[in-house]
């Protein structure tokens, strides 16, 4: 099966002297759609691709040396670097390309975040384009298929994500390794190399008690003494997670802080798949007592997806009350306030009149298994 992506052709998206860098976490398809977009162009220009893997790549680009890294890409349009996080000092020997170079086009692919975009932040300010790759969204998953067998499939996803290898795997037993390979030998391979986290275990035990608490607020002492650990090394793990494209902190919102909860986060992870292959368990939804939590993290994630593939520039929030009167998911965009609450099979918002009550120019909408695709896709 051939999947469909967002970004089916990178040439609307390439620019002379500008380097186009693609973000997301391991096994999306990054490497995937850079060789599809190279095999489509075949003979239009001539290219060169390399990985941040390849020791005489590491040692060229990273050296900053101008004649060595010039004549590198010297009589090609095009150089494309996949794993480029990998090449210290990518940055600065990005930036004497782009510079020095007249029209080269760059491609670059990161599967971490946090390091790729420490060393070319400041170097390639104003000479680069970004963009993530999400595990597959409901919106290319579209044009596969129609909303009514989107909606037959809406169980798989819940249960097992949507990372393209987990997709295009025919049984239910093949999704489950694909998903624990991914948890066992990717998932914080990045944390481990790059930032020298010697405990694994610690890690998997946070993701733990981060998985089991999807949809809930966070205490960051309360963690911490599940682990062992002081708040600072919790809150720079989190961080970390966030940072490699594992989970995703939502903070309160508030414009009325006496009533309103603003302190803590909710974390939501980045993949239905991954969380579900952490605490190892696939059981189907009739016999889970999870389903809104799974149901949360699929509606939040698929939300975030369409803001970054539709251009939705919006800060995104929960909204809860110290009586616990609350909205799962609140949009502040051009000027607005939306508000949405997530229910599996609920047509009635029981406790968030209270919202319209503090905010009365703002929206509120249910999201269930009915009505949920104007939101994600």
């Amino acid at each position: 099966m051939i999947l469909p992506r967002i970004y089916d052709n990178l040439n609307l998206l390439l620019k002379p002297n500008k380097v186009l860098v693609i973000y997301g976490s391991r096994q999306t398809g990054k490497t995937t759609l850079l060789k599809k977009f190279l095999s489509e162009n075949e003979g239009n220009f001539r290219y060169k691709l390399d990985s941040g893997d390849d020791i005489n790549t590491r040692i060229v680009l990273g050296s900053s040396d101008f004649k060595k890294i010039i004549g590198y890409a010297k009589g090609y349009d095009l150089i494309a670097i996949d794993e480029a996080q990998k090449i210290k000092n990518i940055g600065m020997g990005l930036k004497i390309l782009v510079d020095q170079l007249p029209d080269i086009k760059i491609i670059v692919t990161g599967s971490s975040s946090f390091e790729l975009a420490g060393q070319i932040g400041e170097p390639l300010t104003g000479r680069k384009i970004t963009l993530t790759l999400f595990p597959l969204s409901q919106i290319e998953m579209g044009k596969l298929y129609n909303d009514y067998d989107l909606r037959s499939r809406l169980d798989e996803y819940l249960i097992f994500g949507s990372y393209p290898e987990v997709l295009t795997s025919e049984t239910v037993n093949d999704k489950k390794i694909i998903l624990e390979e991914l948890v066992g030998s990717y998932l914080l391979k990045d944390i481990l190399e790059l930032e020298k986290v010697k405990s694994s275990k610690l890690l998997l035990d946070l993701l733990r008690l981060l998985a089991f608490q999807v949809g809930s607020e966070v205490s960051l002492s309360e963690l911490g003494k599940q682990l062992g650990i002081d708040n600072k090394t919790v809150a720079r793990y989190l961080d970390l997670f966030e940072k490699s494209f594992v989970i995703i902190n939502i903070r309160g919102f508030s414009r009325n802080r006496r009533k309103e909860i603003t302190s803590k986060s909710k974390y939501f992870f980045l993949d239905n798949g991954i969380r579900n292959a952490i605490i190892a368990n696939f059981n189907p939804l009739e016999i889970r007592d999870d389903i809104g939590k799974l149901w949360e993290n699929f509606l939040v994630v698929e939300r975030l997806k369409k803001q970054a593939y539709s251009q939705i520039y919006s800060n995104n929030y929960f909204w809860r009350t110290w009586d616990q009167k609350e909205v799962d998911w609140v949009e502040e965009r051009d000027g607005r306030l939306f508000g949405y609450e997530f229910k599996w099979k609920s047509k009635s918002l029981k406790s968030s009149a209270a919202w319209t009550v503090n905010y009365p120019d703002a929206t509120l909408e249910i999201m269930d298994n009915e009505n949920y695709f104007d939101f994600v896709k």
